[in-house]
Formats: C-alpha cells, sequence, structure tokens
C-alpha cells in the first residue's frame, strides 16, 4: 500500500482512520478539507486547488481523505491502489457529524482546516448527508469494486469494522521489518 484513497460521506471516520493509517505505515496524509478550502471555510481556486491535488497525485506514496470535486476524485480512484470506502449507517455518521460539532467547541476536529468554522462546517455536513444517499449508494458500491481490478479494496460498514480494520492494518505495519 503506498497509494491510498479513504473516502465516504461526512461523519464516517475518514480522518480518524487516514490518521492512524498514515502513522503506521509512515505515509504522507493529505486530508481534502484542508485543501479544498481556504482557513476561512471558503473554497480554493478550482486551479489551485487541481495543481496540489495532481503534485500530490504525482508522488510515489500518499494517503488522500475525502471527496473533493469528482472529477479529481476519479483521478484519484485510478491512481491509488488501495480504496478505503467507509459505508456507516446514516444514523451514525449523523451522531459522529454531532459529536466532532460538541468537541469541535473545544479542540479543533481531526483534518479540520485551520480558522474555518466549526458550525459552518457541521451545518454543510448535516447539508452533505441529507444529499449522499444519491452518490453513496449501492450502485456506487457495486461500480467501484467493479472497477477496482488489481487494487485493494476495503468496504467498511460498521464502527465495529472500523476499529477492527485500524487496529489489523497498524499492528501489521508494526511487526513489519
Amino acid at each position: 500500500m503506498e497509494k491510498i484513497a479513504v473516502f465516504g460521506k461526512p461523519g464516517s471516520g475518514k480522518s480518524t482512520i487516514s490518521k492512524a493509517l498514515a502513522s503506521a505505515a509512515v505515509l504522507p496524509l493529505h486530508q481534502l478539507d484542508s485543501i479544498v478550502y481556504k482557513p476561512n471555510g471558503e473554497f480554493v481556486a478550482r486551479e489551485e486547488f487541481e495543481c496540489i491535488h495532481d503534485n500530490i497525485m504525482s508522488s510515489e506514496r500518499w494517503i488522500i481523505d475525502g471527496l473533493g470535486p469528482i472529477s479529481a476524485f476519479h483521478k484519484r480512484l485510478d491512481a491509488a491502489d488501495t480504496l478505503i470506502y467507509i459505508d456507516l449507517p446514516y444514523p451514525v455518521s449523523y451522531w459522529f457529524v454531532t459529536k466532532r460539532l460538541l468537541k469541535g467547541l473545544f479542540i479543533k476536529p481531526e483534518g479540520w482546516p485551520d480558522g474555518s468554522s466549526v458550525f459552518k462546517g457541521t451545518l454543510n455536513s448535516y447539508k452533505m448527508l441529507k444529499l449522499s444517499p444519491t452518490f453513496w449508494n449501492c450502485d456506487f458500491e457495486a461500480s467501484l469494486i467493479e472497477n477496482a481490478s488489481g487494487k485493494n479494496v476495503h468496504v467498511i460498514k460498521t464502527v465495529t469494522e472500523l476499529n477492527h480494520f485500524v487496529s489489523e492494518l497498524t499492528g501489521e505495519w508494526a511487526k513489519a521489518p
């Protein structure tokens, strides 16, 4: 695993799993929210994002978490050797977004762009969760698996699977010479 794409709906644990994997595998981590948004919460110019994204993609090793623009997402899926799709149930994702807001009142959430509003970001996450079934659905998962020949594909559906996945991989890398 040298190029890992981690993706799923808001509040699915992408930042948490990406940070653990980056630490265990000693891979550079790039969280898309920090690339897509300026510190004030506004979008970065599309050309600037694409330049940064393409530079990351051309490097030999990376973990990128998040969705970002769809064209960049598809490039990432093509370039990655490992795809990690976190598809937790919607009530869990809503709870994780709410929990992130509550914690964010005191501590900046993991992967959160510096200076951006946790409250505004939470509202955007709720909006995205409401729209998510049109994108993150059974058809997406089937297409992902069908078009991912030669790649390691992991689809995580529960918090237990998420925790097990992290502990398995981090344990394997800790044992590696």
